[in-house]
């Protein structure tokens, strides 16, 4: 195992934890989540965060990581941590899509695929109520 794919297991471990507990409590942390889904769901041919991982091009993947950098850097220095959490737990997941051929991380990113799925289907449902 190299030392990328055991610092992306402790990443993808210590999301799925804090989604687990206080951060899937944090209606604003979930909603944004939801919201950041769906905007890249909405843009693409697929109907579910799944979907939009598998259809994923590498170009597509290198972009939307290289986006999350530096989106999730300036949204930190901008004292805004819940945004930036959701582009680590959606980040997270997106990275572990090209680590399936471990066991441990393709589990844990499905499990954390239902939180987002879910994260998506939360965010829509408050969208057809306003």
């Amino acid at each position: 195992m190299t030392s990328k794919q055991q610092e992306l297991k402790q990443r993808l471990a210590a999301v799925l934890e804090d989604l687990r507990g206080d951060g899937g409590a944090d209606a604003e942390a979930v909603w944004l989540i939801g919201s950041l889904a769906a905007a890249l769901i909405d843009k693409s041919d697929t109907q579910s965060w799944t979907g939009l991982k598998l259809d994923m091009s590498q170009e597509t993947y290198t972009q939307i990581v290289q986006d999350f950098q530096e989106q999730g850097n300036a949204l930190w220095q901008a004292g805004r941590p819940k945004h930036t959490y959701a582009i680590q737990a959606l980040a997270v997941s997106i990275v572990a899509s090209t680590q399936r051929s471990d066991l441990e991380i393709r589990e844990g990113e499905e499990l954390l695929d239902e939180i987002i799925e879910k994260a998506v289907g939360i965010y829509r449902k408050t969208q057809q109520t306003h």
